[in-house]
């Protein structure tokens, strides 16, 4: 087979990123340009400023992801975008920049749903550590920020197709640390320094119960609810209500002010602001939310006969979640399969490589696409 190149851009939330992948497994660039310093003061991502971070962003980091793969725009063959789910506006950046460059170039155009490209990112680095065997049917949990859902999906020729067995009633998983880490005023990202904090505090000290549904199947299809649904709103309520009753208030103003004056806080820095109680209710926030993505997810792969499973999603980057899903999956033998922490986050490589079974099947999009920030995977 050729060699064929596809410049990969992703748009879909505050991370503006081009890559460019080789035959779907060598990736020869992957340029990331992140927003966090922009949307740190809000403690979540404001839509409109990613846009505009999206359009200060988009060129020159394509040109550098083309330099750094030792490419040209005359040379990549095809380009991929997401064209959802996401933020609409944000998304809207990189399909017109997209389009233009196809127009341009006289190149294939190809859309991608972003969480496909999750699904992907593991397949990429999969295939570079020579792992091509994928056995089906396999379990994808996608879980992120925006997202947790869980997929069963099933390879027909070079084409994937997608169930949605699961899925949050409510918040994401990510937007559930995000709150949280900004209910105790420990910065944003939550992830990464709730993460970072859990493992100085005792997850046995706050009791948080399960999530409970109510299962109702009334309603169209999709909205059906599964006995793998996810519900994350409850334990945010619950963690209020434990800073409102043990008085945690004021340690919460002084910790945000103090941290206010921090450029950029890592999980270090903000412990040096935190008291056992509060690394106690970080470590037990993150031990209900971790328990409950790990107990549904095996007990989908075990009732659906399952060979395979893969975590991704910037939320697959936290350590405990890789820690208890290996221990777990290994005692039913399932093997799980994560992407590097580098690839958890969005980033563009799982766009282009998630492209590659279109652009074999010749599957390109019209010019008349748009954005679909609620984009359903199939």
């Amino acid at each position: 087979m050729s060699d064929r190149c596809i410049l990969g851009i992703e748009t879909s939330c505050d991370e503006t990123a081009a890559a460019v992948v080789s035959n779907g497994e060598r990736l020869l660039a992957n340029v990331v340009s992140s927003q966090i310093a922009t949307h740190q003061p809000y403690g979540g991502v404001v839509p409109e400023l990613a846009s505009r971070e999206h359009l200060r962003a988009i060129v020159p980091v394509v040109r550098q992801a083309l330099a750094e793969s030792g490419k040209t725009y005359e040379s990549i063959d095809a380009i991929a975008v997401t064209q959802g789910p996401g933020l609409a506006g944000a998304l809207l950046v990189g399909i017109s920049y997209a389009k233009a460059l196809a127009f341009a170039l006289d190149k294939p155009l190809i859309t991608v749903n972003h969480l496909e490209g999750h699904i992907h990112a593991v397949i990429l680095e999969e295939k570079q550590k020579g792992n091509f065997q994928i056995n089906f049917p396999l379990l994808a949990l996608v879980v992120s920020g925006g997202h947790t859902h869980l997929f069963l999906a099933k390879q027909k020729e070079q084409a994937w197709t997608y169930a949605n067995i699961g899925r949050t009633r409510d918040d994401a998983a990510g937007e559930a640390y995000d709150k949280v880490a900004k209910l105790l005023g420990l910065g944003y990202p939550g992830g990464p320094v709730i993460d970072g904090l859990a493992k100085y505090g005792n997850p046995r000290a706050v009791k948080f119960g399960p999530s409970q549904i109510k299962h109702d199947n009334r309603g169209t299809p999709k909205d059906k609810q599964t006995p793998y649904d996810f519900s994350f709103s409850g334990i945010k309520t619950a963690v209020l209500r434990y800073v409102e009753l043990e008085g945690m208030r004021d340690a919460v103003i002084a910790r945000q002010q103090a941290l206010a004056a921090v450029a950029k806080p890592t999980a270090e820095i903000v412990r040096t602001h935190c008291d056992q109680k509060t690394l106690d209710l970080v470590a037990s926030f993150q031990r209900a939310v971790v328990e409950d993505l790990v107990k549904k997810t095996l007990q989908a792969a075990e009732e659906q006969n399952v060979r395979t499973l893969f975590v991704t999603g910037g939320v697959a980057a936290n350590s405990e979640l890789r820690d208890r899903f290996t221990v777990e999956a290994a005692k039913g033998g399932l093997p799980v399969y994560f992407p590097s922490r580098k690839l958890s986050t969005d980033n563009a490589a799982m766009i282009a490589t998630a492209a590659f079974p279109k652009l074999w099947a010749g599957d390109f999009a019209e010019t008349d696409f748009s954005a679909e920030a609620s984009l359903v995977l199939r």
